[in-house]
């Protein structure tokens, strides 16, 4: 490996001029007293004491301490070869401390990250293993009774294989989901782009969902009255999953008599602004960063009960990101949630 090695003269310089200044006092007082030297020869003594102490100390002492400090190099590239590789070696304790604590700054950030994704991981997969467990072990539960012996009463076989039926459309149900999500992530699902009324649109997705409300008379509505057409320009099929994913989502953590409204704006000159705002239980500060994440559940207890993949969000997320449109989120704890993304007008 060819050593780069960056010397620093400064404490070579300033050691020698202590010891020529020293040797040049003794010697200089040693020969005033016992011949009569000329001061120019104490002087040039004194030229000659400089020059060979910065010879012994600079090319001696800090050749022995560059061994050692590249001992240090080499231990740390052996850690982090991509940034130090091309750093050349030097004997400066100021540059080498600084270069020392920036490379544990570093790693320290580096295991914490590293920390935050391992805890992401755990909590992911018992996430995901939860949300197959429960309806594998339902259909399993039904088939297994229904070997025992269950089968031969019509009544309660044809009501168990329903059931059984109900958990594996749940499964089917997660795995397009993630399916989905992974085709975003790679970018290997394709977008047909094509303009289209995004009122109409929604009035579809109210409509489709209007009984899903009903059961817990929450309302559907728009904050005005839009008589004209809106045009967009995207995914059709995919901006619908979009706004259906959101107004299921506030339903879902809706209250009981409330309401979800749905706003469209223009935004800048070439975009709109479709905002999804309830009334429902909202969410906490600190749990609003993680709401777009795969499973994450708001209300840990009551919210598997309302059904769904628990990836709605992270569906949407990845659909805007596709469209290379922005998502947003405010919400206020006890009193409601507003999702808000972009969308390109129709040209």
């Amino acid at each position: 490996m060819a050593e780069k090695f960056n010397p620093k003269y400064s404490f070579a310089a300033i050691s020698s001029l202590y010891v020529a200044l020293i040797l040049t006092v003794a010697v200089g007082a040693f020969l005033l007293s016992f011949s009569d030297a000329s001061i120019w020869w104490i002087l040039l003594f004194a030229v000659v004491a400089f020059f060979i102490s910065f010879f012994i100390i600079q090319f001696r002492i800090e050749k022995f301490i560059f061994r050692r400090v590249k001992k240090i190099y080499d231990d740390v590239r052996l850690l982090d070869e991509t940034s130090l590789a091309q750093a050349p070696i030097t004997t400066d304790m100021k540059v080498l401390t600084r270069e020392v604590e920036k490379f544990a700054r570093d790693k320290k950030l580096e295991i914490e990250a590293l920390k935050i994704r391992e805890n992401y991981r755990k909590e992911y997969l018992g996430n995901i293993s939860h949300e197959l467990k429960t309806p594998l072990f339902t259909v399993q539960g039904y088939i297994l009774t229904l070997l025992d012996g269950a089968m031969k009463d019509k009544s309660v076989r044809k009501k168990y294989l329903k059931n059984a039926s109900k958990g594996v459309e749940r499964l089917i149900y997660i795995v397009k989901d993630l399916d989905m999500i992974s085709k975003l992530e790679v970018g290997d699902l394709n977008l047909n782009y094509e303009e289209f009324d995004i009122v109409k649109l929604v009035k579809g997705v109210f409509e489709l969902l209007e009984m899903k409300a009903a059961k817990k008379n929450i309302v559907l509505t728009f904050d005005k009255d839009y008589p004209e057409k809106i045009l967009a320009y995207g995914d059709r099929e995919k901006i619908q999953q979009v706004v259906t994913n959101l107004i299921v989502n506030s339903i879902k953590y809706g209250k009981e008599n409330g309401t979800t409204e749905v706003s469209i704006e223009s935004f800048i000159k070439n975009k709109l602004m479709v905002r999804v705002t309830d009334n429902g239980e909202g969410i906490e500060k600190q749990n609003m960063h993680r709401v777009f994440e795969r499973f994450f559940r708001v209300d840990k207890s009551g919210s598997r009960k309302e059904g769904g993949s628990g990836l709605g969000l992270s569906i949407v997320k990845h659909i805007l990101e596709a469209h290379k449109e922005k998502i947003y989120v405010e919400s206020q704890f006890g009193i409601g949630s507003e999702f808000s993304f972009t969308l390109e007008k129709a040209k």
